[in-house]
């Protein structure tokens, strides 16, 4: 029997390697303490949980529209409109089954075979999988650390040609936690082709501002969810939101491969967009607390961190003084130190010798793995 060959090229997310074999340590009775995953620890807020367990209770157990709820939609134009001043009709919008959905309905509504998406590098693992699942090729431009990974419009604009059909851009960045400045943003946006903005990471932002692109062009795909800023990553809910030529296209493959959104996990994003404010905020406070500490002791321990990451929840670190195999030296640091780190190479040939480390863990966690570290780099 011959396996399809997009099945054998699709390529593993390493983190879950590491992750993977943290847990099979974590049988044989080690103390593991994991800074690879890129999940709040936090718990969803109860305002969250009681709006899907009401819905649960109430009987809205049932397929929605295949579009998300109205009530949803709604909501999440009018969030577009308070926090960043721009109108999104609500047809614009696909509520999907997390963000990841969402990128394969986006890329198999803009990808002919071989048309081209720009991708920065370093890169979310998942992007070039899914580009390449529907055809489509990645052509990368790679950013620079003294830069703080910025992708530069100017390098962007030497990589367009014929078969480009979108840049791919992510801001708050993994694995970088890098913010894209508006001036950037809007150059990138100028360039032409789509854009397809990876928003998921919004309202994680510790110093400056973010940006949606549709602040500088309606020539864009939005994707965004609730997985990272309100702790409902097991909820799988995300959207997408799409110039309106787009939207019955990518609708009619909703409807094919996934129906609708979790009808529950809908209800409880509506309470999330109303009524979590407060909850968010204390759990950025306390992101922010965690990055500040894991940053300085990163760089006390001899990792290079040229910028300070403002986003997300990540530190990306170079560790090339200790070794050019970043995936080796990971497994090395979870089976002696037992702490799980992201190795750079799962996030691109431009990220070999860098470690992301996650601060989606408690301040306890995070000092005594750090203290773990330090007396591996001692054993060492």
């Amino acid at each position: 029997m011959k396996i399809a060959s997009r099945a054998i090229d699709f390529r593993s997310f390493i983190v879950m390697d590491v992750l993977e074999r943290a847990s099979v340590l974590e049988r044989q009775g080690q103390d593991i303490i994991h800074l690879e995953i890129g999940e709040p620890d936090f718990d969803t807020p109860e305002c969250i949980k009681e709006a899907g367990i009401k819905a649960i209770r109430e009987g809205k157990t049932h397929y929605t529209h295949s579009q998300g709820i109205p009530e949803l939609r709604d909501a999440i134009c009018r969030h577009y409109k308070d926090k960043y001043d721009v109108h999104v009709d609500p047809e614009q919008i696909i509520v999907t089954s997390g963000t990841s959905p969402a990128l394969l309905l986006i890329f198999s509504a803009l990808l002919e075979q071989g048309d081209e998406i720009i991708v920065s590098n370093p890169y979310y693992p998942c992007y070039p999988n899914i580009i390449n699942y529907v055809g489509g090729n990645r052509v990368f431009v790679n950013t620079k650390e003294d830069d703080g990974f910025q992708l530069l419009p100017e390098e962007v604009a030497q990589k367009i040609s014929a078969q480009t059909k979108g840049i791919l851009i992510n801001s708050p960045s993994n694995p970088v936690g890098n913010l894209l400045s508006a001036d950037r943003m809007r150059r990138i946006a100028d360039l032409g082709p789509y854009i397809v903005s990876d928003e998921i990471y919004h309202g994680l932002v510790y110093e400056g501002k973010e940006h949606t692109i549709l602040e500088y062009t309606d020539k864009a795909f939005v994707l965004n969810g609730f997985s990272k800023l309100y702790a409902m990553t097991g909820w799988r809910l995300g959207y997408v939101i799409a110039p309106k030529d787009f939207v019955r296209p990518m609708q009619k493959m909703q409807q094919s491969f996934f129906i609708s959104a979790s009808s529950a996990s809908q209800w409880a994003g509506l309470a999330a967009l109303n009524e979590a404010e407060e909850d968010t905020k204390r759990m950025i406070t306390t992101f922010d607390q965690r990055r500040r500490y894991i940053v300085k002791r990163l760089r006390e321990l001899g990792f290079g961190i040229s910028a300070d990451p403002v986003g997300a929840f990540y530190a990306f670190a170079n560790a090339k003084h200790l070794s050019n195999n970043s995936y080796e030296l990971a497994f090395e640091i979870l089976e002696k130190a037992g702490v799980g780190v992201a190795p750079g190479i799962d996030f691109g040939s431009n990220a070999e010798g860098y470690l992301r480390f996650s601060y989606a863990n408690s301040l306890e966690n995070i000092t005594e793995a750090l203290l773990r570290i330090e007396q591996f780099l001692k054993n060492r």
